[in-house]
């Protein structure tokens, strides 16, 4: 799929960006030969462009989720399965693949599953462990940025309707 100027899609762990524009790139480590998207990331201030080719296949690039399918996703928290790993290590590689996936859905299933493991640990007088905490920051920055971004809202708004419908109804 090519994507046009001023699309907004996401790409790998720049969440959402726009596509600013395509072309040859008249730089040193790039192929003269092959046509690159120039990607403005929409929540990384300190990263003005990101280059990738139009037929990059090791980091997925797909369009960025309309309206409809940010609330559908939202409505569907409830039946949002977690994914509550004991081993760390294994539970780090199931996180770590689910965020290479680049899919919304795979993105709410660490936040809640994450969300509802920090609540009951809390509970406990604990606390998460730096590994969660770090896999439920970067899943929470790419989904709350996208979903803020489909439904025209900030960030933080979609936090607060995220953690509304995540119920603390599960054992984890």
């Amino acid at each position: 799929m090519m994507f046009q100027v001023n699309d907004l899609v996401v790409f790998g762990t720049h969440g959402i960006c726009k596509v600013k524009s395509i072309g040859n790139l008249q730089m040193y480590a790039a192929d003269e030969e092959r046509l690159y998207y120039t990607l403005k990331p929409l929540y990384e201030e300190h990263q003005s462009a990101v280059y990738t080719p139009v037929d990059n296949r090791k980091t997925p690039i797909r369009p960025a989720s309309t309206r409809e399918e940010a609330i559908k996703l939202i409505d569907q928290i409830p039946e949002i399965e977690t994914i509550w790993v004991l081993d760390d290590r294994q539970r780090e590689g199931k996180f770590k693949e689910l965020m290479l996936k680049n899919d919304c859905t795979g993105w709410m299933q660490i936040v809640k599953t994450l969300y509802l493991k920090k609540q009951k640990r809390l509970a406990e007088g604990k606390k998460n462990t730096a590994k969660d905490d770090l896999y439920y920051s970067m899943a929470e920055d790419l989904l709350y940025g996208e979903l803020a971004v489909a439904l025209d809202v900030d960030k933080t708004k979609i936090k607060n309707m995220i953690t509304k419908r995540v119920h603390v109804e599960e054992n984890i």
